[in-house]
């Protein structure tokens, strides 16, 4: 089966062993007009006009174009004819003037040189029973003008035919070897493809997967903060409607807490949108963003701190970094939120192995049946972001005796 695609390279390779070709046969020629006394009889000129039929044929994109997938084909055509053809010349020219047929014949090995870069070709291209019929072709049409200038000449051709099939020995070989070794280098190509293209796969899903998490994550946040304050407002209103005429003090009360509930939901819904953007880390680094994350929650929540985050974690590739983050900003904020604690206590440092990073507080803790039962500590989410990263996650807690989050990163920083 013919490839009409070229392999790459190939005609780029072929371009400069057809100007290779020509340069040489203007040296030849230049050298005879040089040369004082002529031993071998060449006809350089035969060499000059098939180099640079061969070199328009392959530099000419029109010509390319309308060829089409018989491009490549008549290209080596030219390549191998035509040497053969400029060999029969020029003996048939060397025995009409007189030369000895063996003589005459005495430079025809170099025909083997000529044809090795037309022959990588066809088994850089093509499969192994193109390079087979290429052998044969190019042999039976070297052994048909052989015999046929023999029988001009009365001379007998047997070296050259045994050259020749020692010629067409060699070929069979080396073009059995480029087949199989670029027969692998297409499997390594398709395999390559293969694992990009699920690669690409995998990565448009996880891009699907975060952002579907990270709208959950938005919901949940403007569930528990706007959401809330707003309802919490509508109520007061209410209330304040039914009273106004009948306790106007009462009324101006609920008035004042309602504004304090709206200043209250406009400061939590701008810490939410600031959280999803997780500027910090883009501005600060990772080491920093958790000290001023750790340092807002807790004077938000009314909390004791007490810290311990390493410089080094810094070197933690961006997108781990944004999973240690967000997984820190959710065990802090349920601290604030739901343990009802007196202090939280945020460190990460490197341990053997990789690094850890703990979240825990002094409140008041809870089950394992309330862990797995309801997703309003986001538990959940933050598994589902450690698994994104290839970290584990433990989760310690119990009525009573407070709560740790353990994220533990294997591997070395930035892996």
């Amino acid at each position: 089966m013919t490839r009409h695609t070229l392999e790459p390279g190939l005609l780029k390779v072929f371009q400069w062993f057809a100007a290779g070709r020509l340069l040489l046969a203007l040296l030849a020629l230049a050298g005879r007009a040089w040369q004082a006394e002529v031993r071998v009889i060449r006809f350089p000129l035969l060499g000059i006009v098939e180099s640079a039929v061969l070199l328009v044929v392959l530099t000419w994109p029109w010509l390319r174009q309308r060829l089409g997938g018989l491009f490549l084909p008549v290209a080596l055509t030219i390549a191998s004819v035509g040497p053969i053809a400029t060999q029969a010349l020029t003996v048939g020219l060397r025995t009409w003037q007189g030369v000895p047929g063996a003589e005459a014949m005495g430079d025809a090995w170099q025909l083997i040189l000529v044809l090795f870069v037309p022959l990588i070709l066809v088994a850089w291209q093509y499969a192994f029973p193109i390079v087979a019929v290429y052998i044969l072709a190019v042999t039976g049409l070297d052994f048909t003008l052989v015999v046929v200038l023999a029988v001009a000449g009365r001379y007998r051709p047997t070296a050259a035919i045994t050259l020749m099939l020692l010629r067409a020995l060699v070929y069979a070989l080396v073009g059995y070897v480029v087949v199989q070794l670029m027969q692998a280098q297409r499997a390594q190509q398709a395999a390559l493809e293969a694992a990009n293209a699920q690669l690409a796969r995998y990565a448009t899903t996880l891009e699907q997967l975060t952002v579907s998490r990270e709208r959950n994550r938005m919901a949940r946040e403007l569930h528990d903060t706007l959401a809330h304050s707003l309802s919490a407002v509508a109520v007061q209103l209410e209330a304040m409607r039914a009273l106004w005429e009948e306790d106007v003090d009462q009324a101006r009360g609920m008035l004042d807490r309602s504004l304090a509930l709206t200043r209250h939901g406009l400061r939590e819904a701008r810490r939410a949108i600031q959280a999803l953007r997780a500027e910090p880390l883009e501005d600060l680094g990772l080491a920093a963003a958790l000290r001023q994350l750790a340092t807002a929650t807790a004077e938000r929540g009314g909390l004791g701190l007490a810290m311990a985050v390493s410089d080094a974690v810094d070197e933690i590739a961006p997108d781990v970094a944004q999973a240690v983050y967000r997984i820190a900003a959710e065990a802090m904020e349920n601290a604030v939120r739901h343990a009802r604690a007196a202090t939280v206590r945020v460190t990460m440092e490197r341990v053997a192995g990789g690094w850890v990073l703990e979240v825990s507080d002094d409140g008041q803790g809870f089950s394992a049946g309330d862990a797995t039962g309801g997703g309003r500590y986001g538990l959940q989410g933050m598994r589902e972001r450690a698994a994104l990263v290839r970290a584990s996650l433990a989760v310690e807690s119990g009525v009573g005796t407070g709560t740790t989050v353990r994220l533990t990163l294997p591997g070395e920083p930035g892996v």
